[in-house]
């Protein structure tokens, strides 16, 4: 069982808003699930459980009210995403996950953010701690709070348009401790969902570029998405071309947290592409059950001088996955996790 998230929202006075979710990967794929060109904390061709705490979030929405007219403020701590990148690939059509994620994404820190959004544009800035987390149940390194940063800005010109485009600088979150290098993180994306032909669409852009060592090492990515439903039937495609590090290995799947010093041993570029169909069965008690089948084909390559070669640990250049599998769901559905208070598109949860 891959994904199996509670979420927890609770409005109270003075525009307080509580968020929580909880993620329950740790105990039900407690060694990854194997998805060919995922990585990060310590797990290769696997995706990571994610931590039993995913977000748990105090936001103070629109703290001016009326003062400042149609300018919206707010300010939000806790444990959840740096206002960077793009949405969680967790409340995106595609079920696999993108090579990307630790490249498009920054999760699961301690973090304070404030955000503006007047009219169709929104800014954030949020203070964090570099370290990633080693395990599920980890809680971040708070002695670290505040010697990391990132900073993105929306625009919405169009209706169902959103253009974003991030920076952040990561203070060594490969070692727990702050020994290890940073990275200079780039985003840009356009995303849009609305209508075509009459049907529900969506689609996503998105570049990013990642520095690590002083621009020693650079990892960048191109992503792009989309889906179309016809009433209870949805197709969707992904194509990513992403590069990664190629870590030294413990074991087949797995490599050495934390780091005691710069281990990687060369890059490797990724192109895959994935496409999926799902079906929405009627609702009953609630309940919504969505059977999908997705298939993707990729190939993978050395770029640059390094040590790692690929036909000596794949065999081959190239490979095929498939998924079948079923959605389950119970209320309402995933918010987009990384946008909170001001930066959640529409008007703030609570009347003047």
């Amino acid at each position: 069982m891959v994904q199996p998230v509670l979420l927890f929202r609770a409005d109270g006075p003075a525009r307080l808003t509580l968020l929580a979710t909880l993620d329950l990967e740790g105990a039900t794929m407690s060694e990854g699930e194997l998805t060919p060109g995922a990585w990060g904390e310590g797990f290769i061709d696997r995706r990571h459980p994610h931590t039993y705490l995913h977000e748990l979030l105090l936001t103070a929405d629109d703290l001016l009210g009326r003062a400042d007219g149609d300018t919206r403020i707010s300010l939000t701590a806790g444990k959840g995403f740096a206002p960077f990148g793009t949405d969680d690939p967790m409340s995106r059509p595609p079920l696999r996950y993108p090579v990307n994620h630790h490249l498009a994404q920054i999760l699961e820190r301690a973090l304070a953010v404030g955000a503006v959004t007047r009219g169709p544009v929104t800014a954030e800035l949020g203070l964090f701690n570099g370290d990633e987390p080693e395990r599920p149940g980890q809680w971040p390194r708070l002695g670290r709070f505040g010697d990391s940063w990132s900073a993105r800005l929306t625009a919405r010109p169009l209706r169902g348009l959103e253009l974003q485009a991030s920076r952040a600088r990561v203070h060594s979150p490969e070692h727990r401790p702050g020994a290890g290098t940073d990275q200079s993180k780039w985003s840009l994306s356009a995303r849009w969902a609305g209508p075509l032909e009459g049907r529900p669409a969506y689609g996503l852009v998105e570049w990013g570029r990642t520095s690590e060592a002083g621009g020693f090492f650079v990892f960048s990515t191109l992503l792009a998405e989309g889906a179309w439903s016809a009433g209870s039937h949805r197709l969707h495609y992904r194509f990513e071309r992403t590069e990664r590090p190629e870590e030294e290995r413990i074991s087949r799947f797995r490599s050495l947290r934390p780091h005691v010093e710069n281990s990687l041993l060369g890059v490797t570029r990724w192109t895959i592409h994935t496409l999926g169909y799902a079906a929405t069965l009627p609702e009953r008690h609630g309940i919504t059950l969505a059977p999908l089948l997705e298939a993707s084909y990729g190939r993978f390559a050395e770029t640059g001088n390094g040590l790692f070669d690929v036909r000596q640990v794949y065999g081959r250049e190239s490979f095929w996955s498939w998924t079948v599998g079923l959605r389950l769901g119970f209320g309402g559905g995933p918010h987009r996790m990384g946008r909170y208070g001001a930066a959640v598109e529409g008007e703030p949860p609570h009347p003047h």
